[in-house]
């Protein structure tokens, strides 16, 4: 808990009012005997430094031992604390998760990963409670790599990581948790470990069903059963096909991607070449090669790399964006527009392409176009640094 937060948290001898046992036919399905030596914790208001008993009411309690179950503060009275919750709010399961699912949808990431870690300390080891942290945290680096901000992503993408490696670790073993796990590495261009993650999500057996209110919204990304269907098993056969056949579990493609990524570009081409001559008809190879030669402003040898790219079917947001960053620096400002715009029709809220479209009205002089892209970023991403510092700039 933040230490703020710790100041609010009180622990209250059991007051006389709520000694003996509460009815669980009105607050859950089994009785349950309040201890009295073990203290109560309740969170005070913000700003508050004191209790008035007159005004405590269940769901300070309930927000107290939350609190205090989540950050493990109190160990030997967590099981105790967990019990009294769980009377008290048999459905709690469900509710949070929903409420959680709201919160990532529209952006509240720090508060979806609070009410996550409530869920997380009432159930240890219930995998889809495990597995809606690890999407979370995804959905949060990817959200922050979208608004540019790469130190950052990086930083939670290295803890959804961590999050995947304790859902996948269970037994018995979660088959969702390996599919949505290949997913995560499909998108950090690590075929090998999503080979793993899709060939094991086929061959596991799969957990028991989880139990009634513990899953998302229908048809939310935190959605999830205890076996896969049809539709998932499908979905990680293609995708397996698709590696196996383009030869992306290569070890030389992974070394050419994490080389770059560290910034060792020499070290990538040379990878990313190697398989080039293993495998010349994969888009993904091309794409490396050129985000490497682009890295090292090697702009026409890039340009032609990420056009071969295109070719050989990877049409998407970020070819084309890479594309049009090669044709800003060569000064072909018309083709570098169709392809910024063709990107942005596939990915409307993607702050990189909008950002580079101001870039690109800014080389070609239009200061007003330019600043009415940044202004865009700046409102999908208010703590965009260079759109900040290109839009007061241009309005200075």
């Amino acid at each position: 808990m933040a230490e703020d937060l710790q100041d609010r948290i009180v622990f209250l001898s059991v007051p006389e009012s709520l000694r003996g046992r509460i009815d669980h036919h009105e607050h859950g399905h089994e009785e349950f005997s309040i201890d009295p030596e073990i203290p109560i914790p309740v969170e005070l208001a913000p700003g508050e430094s004191s209790l008035n008993l007159e005004e405590l009411s269940w769901e300070m309690i309930l927000s107290g031992m939350l609190h205090v179950i989540s950050a493990d503060t109190k160990p030997e009275w967590t099981n105790y604390y967990r019990r009294f919750v769980l009377t008290l709010r048999p459905d709690i399961r469900g509710e949070f998760t929903e409420a959680a699912i709201l919160k990532a949808k529209n952006g509240d990431f720090d508060m979806a990963l609070e009410i996550l870690a409530a869920l997380r300390g009432l159930f240890p080891q219930f995998p889809p409670v495990l597995l809606n942290r690890a999407l979370v945290l995804e959905e949060q680096a990817a959200a922050l790599e979208l608004a540019g901000r790469e130190e950052e992503a990086e930083k939670q993408y290295t803890a959804a990581e961590q999050a995947y490696g304790e859902v996948l670790a269970l037994e018995p073993p979660f088959p969702n948790a390996f599919f949505n796990a290949g997913h995560f590495y499909l998108k950090r261009r690590d075929y090998r470990r999503a080979k793993e993650c899709f060939t094991a999500s086929l061959s596991v057996d799969g957990a028991a069903d989880p139990q009634p209110g513990s899953e998302g919204a229908e048809g939310s990304p935190l959605d999830m059963a205890a076996l896969l269907d049809e539709e998932k098993k499908e979905n990680a056969e293609n995708i397996l096909k698709e590696i196996e056949e383009g030869g992306l579990d290569d070890e030389s493609f992974q070394e050419a991607y994490n080389f770059i990524r560290q910034g060792n570009e020499e070290a990538g081409l040379a990878s990313i070449r190697s398989f080039l001559e293993r495998h010349p008809s994969v888009w993904n190879g091309w794409f490396i090669l050129g985000w490497g030669l682009r890295r090292l402003e090697r702009w026409e040898d890039a340009l032609a790399s990420f056009r071969k790219a295109l070719e050989l079917g990877g049409e998407n947001s970020d070819t084309r964006n890479e594309t049009a960053i090669c044709l800003i620096e060569l000064e072909d400002f018309p083709a570098a527009r169709k392809e910024l715009e063709t990107a942005l029709r596939d990915d409307p809220d993607n702050v990189k392409i909008i950002s580079n479209l101001g870039v690109l009205a800014m080389r070609q002089g239009d200061d007003d176009e330019a600043a009415a892209f940044f202004r865009i970023v700046l409102d999908l991403e208010p703590d965009d640094p260079l759109a900040a510092q290109y839009f007061a700039g241009l309005n200075s």
